[in-house]
């Protein structure tokens, strides 16, 4: 605990008070690039120890995708010798997040006002689903929120049930936005000397995150639904059928559109009035569909997937998440590392000077609490 961790955030403390995902997702972020993360857990610890399978040696591997580089103690907050502990720890603290209910740490002393009052330069994060007003007291489980937002009536056939998105994509959203407002909210202290409330909620973070469509709304007027794997503004953009499956085929611009009718011998295409603009497509694609389809199923998947490739055309087979993992190796992303024996995915960002470090494996419950509590009594 004496010696501060390397990287861009070395010497930043963060008081990680956060569980499941979206704040211990901000946390190893923070932690990848040199932040010294201290996990608070209760006695019964992390819920996402008890998410299994899959696990890896007894380990969720849900807890382990979220929480590398980070230390554990376990506090219990009713207990008043481990709530002096905590109150310690976010007096020393440069960051403190949190996702417990809106109002359920007041009763602790270790909401914002209560905490402030102990360090006014801490940078105090709150996580939360709807926000802490009106919404305050609903539950903030990303799937709620992906069907509260509107994104499952987006996700699935048209004349099929809604889907939600087959990861948490709300809590990986939020959990970035609230990474990003942390280091705004540190370097405004840098400057001004003061700390400030840091607030996210997923809510919010959705409708953000659903970008062209929820823009579509609220500046167009428009009501976004479900077209299976479509674009409402592109196409083609979507799976299309060859001799032997499907492949990703996508025509961002008019260019590209030239170049892959090129490849398909279909040279006349981009002239046809019906199919000469984006928007022209757009509106007609229901007679470009099996003009393409029929061509591409001449050849199979990974032939018409080389060609198009070559001529600058976007495409893809669609992948297993090995398949996956196994392009960006051979792509030369080196996308797993390991943090103390314990594989995982590379922190995305890349730094030429003070890159993220893998230092530790994500921690047993308390494992460094004596070290933690020794720290803060000296």
């Amino acid at each position: 605990m004496g010696e501060h961790r390397s990287g861009p955030l070395s010497g930043v403390l963060v008081a990680d008070f956060s569980r499941i995902l979206a704040g211990p997702y901000a946390t190893m972020l923070l932690a990848d690039l040199g932040a010294e993360v201290i996990k608070v857990e209760g006695p019964g610890g992390d819920d996402t120890r008890a998410w299994l399978p899959p696990v890896r040696e007894g380990t969720s591997t849900y807890y382990l995708g979220v929480n590398r580089n980070k230390r554990s103690i376990a506090l219990d907050l009713a207990d008043p010798a481990d709530l002096d502990v905590a109150r310690e720890l976010v007096r020393r603290a440069d960051v403190m997040i949190q996702n417990f209910r809106p109002g359920g740490l007041r009763r602790f002393g270790l909401d914002y006002d209560s905490v402030v009052a102990l360090n006014e330069r801490i940078v105090y994060a709150s996580i939360s689903g709807f926000g802490a007003g009106a919404g305050a007291d609903l539950p903030g489980y990303d799937l709620v929120v992906q069907a509260a937002s509107g994104l499952m009536s987006l996700t699935g056939e048209p004349d099929g049930p809604p889907y939600k998105a087959g990861v948490a994509v709300f809590d990986v959203i939020a959990g970035l936005h609230a990474a990003l407002g942390i280091l705004a909210a540190l370097h405004h202290r840098d400057r001004c000397g003061t700390g400030q409330h840091v607030e996210v909620d997923l809510l919010s973070a959705a409708l953000s995150g659903l970008v062209n469509q929820s823009s579509g709304h609220v500046a167009g007027g428009a009501t976004p639904f479900r077209m299976g794997n479509g674009h409402p503004s592109l196409f083609p953009y979507e799976p299309l059928p060859t001799a032997d499956g499907d492949l990703v085929v996508i025509a961002g611009n008019d260019g590209q559109f030239r170049k892959l009718c090129h490849v398909l011998g279909l040279p006349g295409l981009p002239d046809d009035p019906r199919f000469a603009r984006n928007q022209d497509r757009t509106v007609n694609r229901e007679a470009l569909r099996p003009l393409l389809v029929a061509r591409l199923a001449e050849r199979t998947r990974d032939e018409w997937f080389r060609e198009l490739r070559a001529a600058g055309v976007p495409c893809s087979p669609i992948n297993t998440v090995a398949d996956g993992v196994d392009l960006a190796r051979h792509l030369g992303l080196d996308p797993v590392v390991s943090a103390g024996g314990v594989p995982g995915i590379r922190n995305p960002i890349g730094l030429n000077a003070t890159p993220p470090r893998y230092d530790l494996p994500p921690p047993g419950l308390d494992e460094h609490g004596d070290e933690i509590r020794g720290w803060l009594a000296g």
